[in-house]
């Protein structure tokens, strides 16, 4: 259980770190411009961090549910394996949608795909290498 609090805590502050990362550099800021009608004029860091603290939480839990249906003998190829299965319901069903409903160019949504599949893959690494079920 200490486990599992600890590496929520570290995937949760990892979580705000790679947002801040993959949304506030320069290229992120310009494929992202298409937004900016309708974004935030400022953010508010304490909800962000309390939402990123809780994914880490949650995506933690959820790893350590599945950890048994996940392919895979080690726990590395089960945290990839999990980032896959994040990935596809975080991130491509979101710029799937993105795609249908809005004019978004096909650069940003790329960039999403991309960038969202590192953060995943980073996290389920994490997740692979330090937690495991108590049996």
């Amino acid at each position: 259980m200490v486990r599992y609090i600890i590496v929520s805590a570290i995937s949760g502050v990892l979580f705000g770190i790679l947002d801040a990362v993959v949304n506030a550099n320069p290229l992120a800021q310009r494929l992202n411009a298409v937004y900016k009608p309708i974004a935030r004029t400022s953010i508010n860091p304490l909800a962000g961090t309390v939402i990123d603290l809780v994914y880490g939480f949650a995506m933690a839990g959820v790893f350590l549910l599945l950890y048994q249906s996940l392919p895979g003998e080690i726990g590395l190829v089960k945290g990839v394996s999990f980032a896959l299965l994040a990935w596809f319901f975080r991130v491509v069903m979101s710029t799937a949608s993105q795609w249908v409903m809005f004019s978004v160019p096909v650069k940003t949504l790329l960039y999403s795909l991309v960038t969202g599949l590192v953060e995943m893959l980073i996290l389920g690494v994490l997740y692979g290498l330090t937690l495991k079920p108590a049996m």
